[in-house]
C-alpha cells in the first residue's frame, strides 16, 4: 500500500457523513456513470455491512472502498470493491482486496469468502485464491461470475 494512503474498517454506523458522501459519489462515478450502468447503488444493504477506506493522506480524497457482508460463521461476502480512477494503476484492487479477505478470516476463520466478480476480472481474483463456481451471468447487463476462497485456499 502506498504511503501516501491510509486504510480504516468502519461499521456503516461508524461512518461519518462526509465518508457516507464520498462513498455513494465515488460508487455512483465508477460503477453507474464510468460503466454506464443504471442500476440502484443505493442497495439498503450498507448499514448491515464493514466499510474499509483507502483515503489518500495528502488531498483527503476516497481512493478505494469495499464492504464485507460478514452473513455467518460459515460464509462472508465481500461486494463493491471500487477504485476511484485517478489512483488506479498503483495495487489498490489487491490491497483493498486484501484487506477484506484478512477481515473476513478475522471475523470468522472457517468461513468462505464468496462475491459476485465481473467476469473480466476472473484472473485478478483467481490470483487472490478465488475459484470460479457458477457460468457467466448478466448483472445490470454486465457479465459476471460467482467467485468462492476457502480457509486454507492459497493467496
Amino acid at each position: 500500500m502506498s504511503s501516501k494512503l491510509i486504510g480504516e474498517w468502519n461499521s456503516f454506523d461508524g461512518l461519518s457523513a462526509r465518508d457516507v458522501h464520498d462513498l455513494l459519489k465515488l460508487r455512483q462515478d465508477v460503477f453507474m456513470l464510468e460503466q454506464d450502468c443504471l442500476f440502484p447503488e443505493i442497495d439498503g444493504k450498507d448499514p448491515e455491512t464493514e466499510h474499509f477506506f483507502l483515503r489518500d493522506t495528502e488531498t483527503g480524497a476516497l481512493a478505494g472502498a469495499i464492504r464485507l457482508f460478514s452473513a455467518s460463521d460459515k460464509e462472508i461476502r465481500i461486494g463493491r470493491v471500487v477504485v476511484a480512477q485517478t489512483h488506479r494503476g498503483l495495487g489498490l484492487g489487491r490491497d483493498l482486496m486484501l484487506a477484506g479477505m484478512d477481515r473476513a478470516r478475522h471475523l470468522a476463520p472457517a468461513a468462505d469468502i464468496h462475491l459476485s466478480a465481473q467476469a473480466h476480472l476472473e484472473k485478478f481474483y483467481k490470483s487472490l485464491g478465488f475459484s470460479t463456481i457458477s457460468e457467466v451471468y448478466l448483472e445490470d447487463d454486465i457479465p459476471h461470475i460467482d467467485m468462492v476462497a476457502t480457509p486454507g485456499g492459497s493467496q
